[in-house]
């Protein structure tokens, strides 16, 4: 394959970056970030080496669930800014390189959306069957809710009409009906708008919430098959902008993930995030064992080639760990939460990396220099790239929904406005502003921020990472990841010790031969071999990527 080919599905070797536009920079002074302040800062993430801008919700919104609670679909938060200053947004970041996707919500809307008001007017308004309604009491459906600390049922009763409607999520968001052809169609009218505005896709929100199964609902005319509904988004979205792409937040087991990557046609989602794969990470993390890493990585399903996993270790939400066994999850939380406010609603974590990691850079970088050698394609979340920390004080998922921090001044140089009127406080302790910032951080070659600079432009040289062959290479050691990732005649081989302890470890290397050379990609010095062995050398949370190619080849670096 040419190298030139994967520009056709440039999401196979991209790298993504999230992040909230209402705290990340405040360019007007009133204490919330916008998109005139996120406009300034694109040629920041060029220089990071971001390749695809994620904006999480920046629709018209009571912001009772940070934006996900939307009243207009087509509209910008005014807070934000307008059209106007988004197509700007669009335009530089395109200029850059760059390409960008939108939050999309479909499972829902805010009560306060016209259609819900319409809907909540009457059991004959045209809107009624726009969500989900009945007309019996519900049973008890505490064990489906999203929310345990804010919700006991998903479904709500309406004064007005005193039926109740569908909420998966708060009651404040009621559930779209997916059912009706016509809320279908003005989803796909949603789509086509901000496609046509500039926007390169689209990741998809709570894809498992969209079936409305037959647990979840009692008639059956309103049992969804969201994979019809996936299909028929793909197929609009190839028409429309054959280039975009889809990123599902899919947190359900292998053989439902591959149905909706489109099993062997691959016609549905491009793209999911690597739920379990991230979940093992922190396991084989807390025990410094590679063995649970490796066993989720070969149990992921085969998928279409144009298809691709995201890989992550943190997201906005919650860093949930659903997915492991009761003993398993507590072991990470005793490892990297243990204390209850570190905790949220029993199954997951609220905390960032480096504290969970007990501020150790070593741990921290190997842990990043491991995200971005599996296969598949990373995703950072906004402030990563320098190691922000979390405010415990802040409520559920707003811990890790802290201001940007930008400079060691005021507000982390996110907002010139009081501090009473900033969206959310900066993170206090030794991971305030005056400790972590970027302004520092570019400055210094040994930062977390020249690291990751560093770490996203090797790894953007590496096409095997994201096109690749994945295979773990045998060694005696559990507390070592080595696997390869081999395309064509060139491979990356990569080595991470998860434990504290050096060690030394030989490897058989397959394809080492005269013919054959082994570079070290960090810092391009060749790697002696010995009859197809080499022998890698790791510190305690060391880590090496190796390149295997033809001898004297241009394959670069």
């Amino acid at each position: 394959m040419r190298i030139t080919d994967t520009s056709d599905v440039w999401w196979k070797s991209a790298v993504v970056y999230c992040l909230d536009i209402e705290t990340y920079y405040d360019r007007n002074g009133d204490g919330t970030g916008d998109l005139a302040g996120l406009a300034e800062r694109i040629d920041y993430l060029a220089e990071l080496g971001v390749t695809c801008l994620w904006l999480m919700p920046f629709y018209s919104s009571p912001d009772r669930d940070d934006g996900y609670d939307i009243t207009d679909l087509y509209g910008v938060d005014r807070r934000l800014g307008n059209h106007g200053q988004l197509v700007e947004v669009l335009r530089t970041a395109h200029d850059r390189g760059m390409n960008v996707i939108a939050d999309l919500v479909i499972n829902h809307t805010s009560d306060r959306h016209p259609w819900f008001k319409e809907s909540r007017r009457s059991k004959d308004n045209p809107c009624r069957d726009y969500y989900v309604w009945r007309d019996t009491e519900p049973p008890d459906t505490s064990d489906l809710v999203v929310f345990p600390d804010k919700e006991d049922s998903i479904w709500e009763l309406d004064d007005k009409t005193g039926e109740w409607y569908l909420h998966h999520f708060y009651k404040h968001q009621p559930d779209l009906n997916l059912a009706n052809p016509a809320v279908v169609d003005e989803i796909l009218r949603v789509v086509g708008f901000w496609l046509q505005l500039g926007f390169d896709g689209f990741r998809v929100d709570g894809i498992p919430f969209l079936e409305q199964t037959a647990k979840a609902v009692d008639d059956p005319a309103l049992v969804v098959d969201p994979h019809v509904l996936m299909r028929k988004l793909r197929g609009f979205l190839n028409r429309r902008a054959g280039h975009a792409m889809m990123l599902g937040e899919v947190n359900l087991p292998h053989s439902q993930q591959r149905a909706f990557f489109g099993g062997d046609a691959g016609d549905e989602l491009q793209m999911q995030f690597d739920f379990i794969g991230m979940q093992a990470t922190y396991l084989s993390l807390a025990r410094e064992d590679a063995r649970p890493l490796v066993k989720a990585l070969r149990a992921r399903p085969r998928i279409h080639p144009n298809c691709q996993w995201a890989t992550f270790l943190r997201n906005h939400d919650e860093l949930t760990l659903d997915k492991l066994s009761d003993k398993e999850r507590q072991e990470v939380f005793e490892a990297f939460g243990p204390e209850p406010e570190m905790q949220l609603f029993g199954r997951g974590l609220k905390r960032r990396v480096p504290p969970m990691m007990g501020g150790d850079p070593r741990r921290v970088r190997m842990a990043y220099s491991l995200l971005f050698s599996l296969p598949g394609t990373p995703t950072l979340y906004y402030g990563e790239e320098i190691g922000m920390g979390e405010d415990l004080a802040a409520e559920g998922r707003m811990a890790v929904r802290t201001p940007m921090q930008w400079t060691s001044g005021r507000n982390g140089g996110f907002s010139d406005a009081a501090a009473r009127k900033l969206i959310q406080p900066p993170v206090g302790d030794g991971y305030g502003p005056e400790h972590v910032n970027v302004a520092d951080q570019r400055r210094d070659p040994d930062s977390m921020w020249s690291f990751m600079r560093t770490l996203i432009g090797t790894y953007r040289m590496c096409p095997e990472l994201g096109w690749g062959e994945f295979t773990v290479i045998d060694q005696p050691h559990r507390q070592v990841l080595a696997h390869r990732c081999d395309l064509d005649d060139v491979a990356v081989v990569a080595v991470h010790n998860l434990g504290a302890d050096a060690v030394v470890v030989d490897l058989a290397v397959d394809g080492l031969d005269d013919s054959t050379e082994l570079v070290d990609l960090f810092s391009q010095e060749e790697v002696h071999t010995d009859d197809g062995t080499i022998q890698v050398s790791l510190e305690g949370y060391g880590y090496r990527w190796l390149r295997l190619r033809p001898e004297g080849g241009l394959h670069l670096p």
